[in-house]
């Protein structure tokens, strides 16, 4: 397979897969173009043949390009979570030049997926699992002052839109699961400074897809498109 084209997602979709199962097939998917299918266990690579033999054969040269990051499920999950913090923010009461501190913790996240590029296949999703304690720990220290979002709120509205795998942004027995820390101009930009180092290494050292990778870490002032 050409290590240029996308999964098929989509076309299964539309042959009538449910979500779960192509979310299944383009985790393996991208899995095999990273490691190899000889990695893969032999159920899993049945998998991946019985729904390629549902598709119609590409014509030579007819790839599709490459999926983009901000198309990958982890990417969408957390743009999800980060913009229902933001349209929240009113209603919540924030100050002019005020700011959450787990949007900042989100941002910084996709921020440093934008500049590295990691697969996002399974193995990388897996180790991502760790950012959860992580996450904790940063808003627990971020200091301010401390408000309440719903963070499960917005994921069951969601269920009850539409079908989706994903799960909650914090553990279930998290410690004060609707704290919500806000932080002062001054404040947020430290803090921000500080998860953006510490993510950005947490990433470049732990995802899989990134093992091989020589790219320097980002300029303080980095941003997409810059």
């Amino acid at each position: 397979m050409a290590k240029d084209e996308t999964s098929r997602g989509a076309e299964l979709l539309a042959l009538g897969w449910t979500a779960e199962e192509v979310r299944k097939y383009e985790e393996l998917w991208e899995y095999r173009q990273r490691w190899g299918a000889i990695n893969l266990e032999p159920e899993d690579r049945q998998a991946l043949r019985k729904a390629e033999g549902l598709l119609p054969k590409r014509v030579a040269g007819k790839g599709s390009a490459k999926k983009a990051i901000q198309d990958k499920a982890y990417y969408q999950w957390l743009s999800f979570y980060r913009e229902a913090m933001l349209g929240a923010a009113a209603a919540l009461g924030l100050g002019a030049g005020e700011e959450a501190a787990w949007a900042i913790v989100i941002e910084e996240e996709q921020r440093a997926l934008d500049y590295y590029q990691p697969v996002l296949g399974l193995p990388d999703t897996l180790k991502a699992k760790l950012l959860m304690p992580l996450r904790e720990q940063w808003t627990s220290e971020a200091g301010g002052r401390t408000l309440e979002f719903d963070f499960i709120a917005p994921l069951e509205a969601l269920k009850a839109r539409q079908a989706t795998n994903w799960k909650p942004l914090r553990a279930e027995d998290a410690a004060n699961p609707k704290a919500y820390p806000v932080l002062e101009a001054g404040d947020a930009a430290a803090f921000r400074a500080k998860v953006r180092q510490e993510m950005v290494t947490f990433i470049r050292t732990t995802f899989p897809s990134l093992k091989d990778s020589d790219k320097p870490e980002p300029a303080a002032d980095w941003s997409k498109g810059a």
